[in-house]
């Protein structure tokens, strides 16, 4: 298993978050070190995207009923496109690089803390290709709701929908700040990519779409509260 954080370099929120989520790491014992992943920037979005042959396919002003796939595309609050874009390529270079090596990836970005130790027996279950292992509370909408759901299952559960919510909405994980990937999920990431066009990773990667999406019940990460380097 490898474990990568994505960072944008030279940015100085970015590495200090990345030297915090290092030492948190290690304070808790995991035997397993965090490489740094450079982050794709908005210079070289436009190139990135042609070099995989990407479209970008997601609203930047108004919510949009996907007619591929239902769901209800929402806009996220973005000063910057490119960045926005740039998250999303990062992401994806990982996920292809996950599934090129054949390999299970612990991915991260620079805002995530280890609050735990991660145990063995998260990747030994075969039931989910991508499994998020981050506390939902502050990290994702509803999130006090997530965590109940979470609460009441197993060691794993199917990452879980919000009842009273519309049942379009894309269901991620608790924020994409760290999750686990086999290769099997990132040969259905990048599937989904390549018939759906490039949305926002945390949009795309949802309950509707991957159903081998699960989270743990454990949390072994949080995130950190620095400013955000994608939204602003």
């Amino acid at each position: 298993m490898k474990a990568y954080a994505i960072v944008v370099k030279n940015n100085d929120i970015s590495e200090l978050g990345y030297k915090t989520l290092v030492k948190s790491s290690n304070d808790v014992g995991n035997d397993f070190n965090i490489e740094k992943f450079d982050a794709i920037t908005g210079d070289t979005v436009v190139a990135t995207l042609r070099k995989y042959n990407l479209t970008w396919n997601y609203p930047w002003d108004n919510p949009v009923r996907d007619i591929a796939t239902g769901l209800i595309k929402t806009p996220y609050p973005t000063k910057n496109s490119k960045k926005r874009i740039a998250c999303s390529l990062s992401h994806y270079e990982l996920w292809k690089k996950c599934y090129d090596e054949n390999e299970t990836y612990i991915i991260m970005e620079h805002d995530a803390i280890w609050k735990q130790k991660l145990t063995n027996w998260i990747t030994e279950d075969n039931r989910y290709d991508i499994i998020g292992i981050n506390d939902p509370r502050g990290a994702t909408r509803k999130s006090s709701f997530y965590h109940e759901l979470v609460q009441k299952g197993e060691s794993f559960i199917q990452r879980p929908p919000v009842l009273e919510d519309t049942p379009y909405i894309p269901y991620g994980i608790a924020g994409n700040s760290a999750y686990i990937m086999k290769s099997a999920g990132a040969k259905k990431m990048l599937d989904l990519v390549d018939e759906y066009g490039l949305w926002p990773n945390d949009a795309i990667m949802c309950r509707q779409l991957v159903t081998s999406l699960g989270t743990s019940k454990i949390y072994f990460t949080g995130v950190q509260g620095l400013p955000s380097t994608t939204s602003l």
